[in-house]
């Protein structure tokens, strides 16, 4: 049978005559290993397993580079041979028109990712809301390294009981260090190397957060203000499950940083442990 679909109607007719437990991959394609090791973690645990590959329009602002984002949907399909069902809708299929009802995806995005893209997590929750309501799965995956999605998806499930298990799976990152992202074909050599520091900072908040989360914060920052090719946009300790800040008390965080390498913005995060 195709795996392929690319109408909401079809998927729902293929995901109802689906046996046994669903698990839901969501991506905007241009797929990589770290893509692969969601594919992965849900095939090892579900009997159907579903990919979406969908550019969400409303995640992106006007400037943003929507147009530029790679597609390469028969190179995805050749990353996915082992999937059930390939959702790939158009604009068209997808919202048809500008949503009437849209999602709040509350005050936490308006912090981090959310002070730099103001109308990114609300688009986000909008299309994740969506295709869980059309592929009704009892588990989703999400990669660790979009962490504050991750803690805005699985907040939103929660409060509006949405009944599917939401998934975080680690990072995983190249030889380098380097956190694996579409964005990364956007550097240079000299860029990629220069993005290094993002992650030499983060494994520097790890070593001293046995200090407390201010002898991380300040492991962080200083050693990010010693990078060269690196604009910091943030670089902070936060609640890994509310992405608020972590009280003097707190026993684990996590560290997050985001800073553009050239003309290209990458994020990246590294749980702590304190005392």
């Amino acid at each position: 049978m195709e795996k392929l679909v690319t109408t909401k109607q079809e998927l729902v007719e293929r995901v109802r005559s689906a046996e046994g437990s669903i698990g839901l991959v969501m991506t905007m394609g241009a797929l990589h290993e770290g893509h692969r090791r969601l594919v992965d973690a849900a095939r090892a645990e579900c009997e159907t397993v579903v990919v979406s590959i969908y550019v969400n329009p409303l995640q992106f602002a006007p400037g943003e580079d929507f147009d530029a984002y790679p597609r390469d949907l028969e190179k995805d399909l050749a990353m996915l041979e082992d999937v059930d069902i390939v959702f790939a809708p158009s604009d068209e299929e997808m919202y048809g028109r500008a949503p009437l009802v849209t999602i709040n995806p509350g005050e936490v995005a308006t912090r981090y990712e959310g002070r730099t893209r103001p109308t990114h997590f609300a688009g986000v929750l909008q299309v994740v809301a969506k295709v869980l309501n059309l592929v009704r799965p009892d588990r989703a995956y999400f990669g660790r390294k979009d962490a504050q999605q991750l803690a805005l998806v699985t907040t939103m499930v929660a409060d509006l009981d949405m009944g599917v298990e939401i998934v975080g799976v680690p990072i995983v990152r190249d030889t380098d260090g380097l956190a694996l992202s579409s964005r990364n074909a956007y550097l240079s050599p000299e860029e990629r190397t220069a993005a290094l520091a993002l992650v030499r900072a983060l494994t520097s908040a790890r070593e001293a957060a046995a200090g407390g989360p201010e002898a991380a914060q300040k492991a962080l920052t200083e050693s990010l203000e010693a990078a060269d090719g690196v604009d910091v946009d943030y670089a902070t300790i936060v609640d890994a499950g509310t992405f608020l800040g972590v009280s003097s008390n707190a026993r684990s965080g996590l560290a997050i940083v985001a800073a553009r390498v050239g003309a290209t913005r990458l994020i990246d995060n590294m749980e702590v442990s304190f005392g």
